[in-house]
C-alpha cells in the first residue's frame, strides 16, 4: 500500500507540473476555441486570435512564466513557424479559410504561436523539472534536425526522407539522457522517447487545435475530421527543431553557472 500510494503521489506531481507546463499553449488553445462563439465582430477572428496571442505573451513575462532569455526562445520559434506556415500552406498541405487583416500569402500571424507555445512548453519543462542531459551531441543532433525541417518542404518535390531522418535521429541520439526531478526523486528517460512521447501529445493538441478551427486540413473542409495518425511521426520529428533551438540558448546558459552541468543520475536509475 505504501508503494502505492507513493506512486499515485509521484504522478499526481508529475501530471501538475505538465499542466503548468502546459499554461501557455491550454491559454491559446482557449481563447481560440472561444473566439468561435463570439457574436459576429466587425475585426476578423483571425486578427481578434493574434491580438489574444501577443497580449498572452506579455502576460507570460509579465507574470514570471518566462525568462528573457525564453521569450527570446519562444520568439525564435513563433519566427521558424511562420516560415513553415508560409511555404506548407502555399503548398496546399492546410489552409486558414478565414479572411483577415493580419494575414500574408494566406497565413495569419497568428498561425506562429501554435510553434511559440510548443518553444514555451520546453522552456517551462526546463525550469519546473530541472531538465539535464547527458550523453547529448549537439552538433550531430542539430544537424538532424535541420535536416528534418528541410524535408518537410523539399518532400513535395523529392523523395519524402522521413523514415530515413527517423533513424537518424535514433542514432544521433543514442546514449542521449534527459534526466528531470518529480518531488524528490530524479527520473531519466531516453532523450528519443521523450520526442515521441512529446510528439504524441502534440497530435492530440492537433486535433482539439482543427476542431476549435485554428486551421484546416483538406480533408477538414466539409467538416471535422480526426487529424492522419501520420501527424504524431511528423511532431515526434519536428519537435526536434525546437529542442535543438531551445538547448542552443538555455544549455549554453546554463553552462555559463558555476556548476552548470547539474546533476547526474545514472540511466534508467532514480536517484533519492
Amino acid at each position: 500500500m505504501h508503494v502505492f500510494l507513493a506512486g499515485a503521489g509521484q504522478l499526481a506531481r508529475f501530471t501538475l507540473l505538465q499542466v503548468r507546463c502546459c499554461v501557455f499553449a491550454v491559454a491559446l488553445l482557449g481563447g481560440i476555441a472561444a473566439s468561435r462563439a463570439l457574436p459576429e465582430l466587425p475585426v476578423a477572428r483571425y486578427d481578434l486570435v493574434f491580438g489574444y496571442g501577443v497580449l498572452l505573451t506579455l502576460a507570460a513575462r509579465r507574470m514570471g512564466w518566462e525568462s528573457r532569455r525564453d521569450t527570446l526562445v519562444v520568439a525564435a520559434c513563433h519566427v521558424v513557424g511562420l516560415l513553415f506556415e508560409l511555404v506548407k500552406v502555399r503548398l496546399g498541405s492546410w489552409s486558414y479559410p478565414e479572411d483577415a487583416v493580419t494575414k500574408i500569402a494566406g497565413v495569419p500571424l497568428y498561425g506562429g504561436f501554435m510553434y511559440a507555445a510548443v518553444a514555451s512548453y520546453l522552456c517551462r519543462a526546463w525550469h519546473l523539472f530541472e531538465l539535464r542531459f547527458t550523453g547529448y551531441r549537439a552538433t550531430a543532433t542539430a544537424l538532424v534536425a535541420a535536416a528534418v525541417y528541410t524535408n518537410f518542404f523539399t518532400h513535395h518535390w523529392w523523395p519524402d526522407l522521413r523514415w530515413p531522418l527517423a533513424v537518424a535521429m535514433v542514432g544521433v541520439t543514442a546514449g542521449a539522457w534527459v534526466g528531470f526531478t518529480v518531488g524528490p526523486r530524479r527520473y531519466r528517460m531516453p532523450l528519443a522517447v521523450s520526442f515521441v512521447l512529446i510528439g504524441f501529445f502534440l497530435w492530440v493538441a492537433e486535433n482539439a487545435a482543427t476542431y476549435a478551427g485554428a486551421w484546416s486540413y483538406p480533408h477538414q473542409l466539409g467538416g471535422w475530421q480526426p487529424v492522419g495518425l501520420t501527424k504524431f511521426g511528423a511532431w515526434a520529428l519536428l519537435i526536434s527543431v525546437t529542442f535543438v533551438l531551445t538547448e542552443r540558448v538555455k544549455g549554453r546558459a546554463r553552462r555559463r553557472l558555476p556548476g552548470g552541468g547539474g546533476r547526474v543520475d545514472a540511466p534508467g536509475m532514480a536517484a533519492p
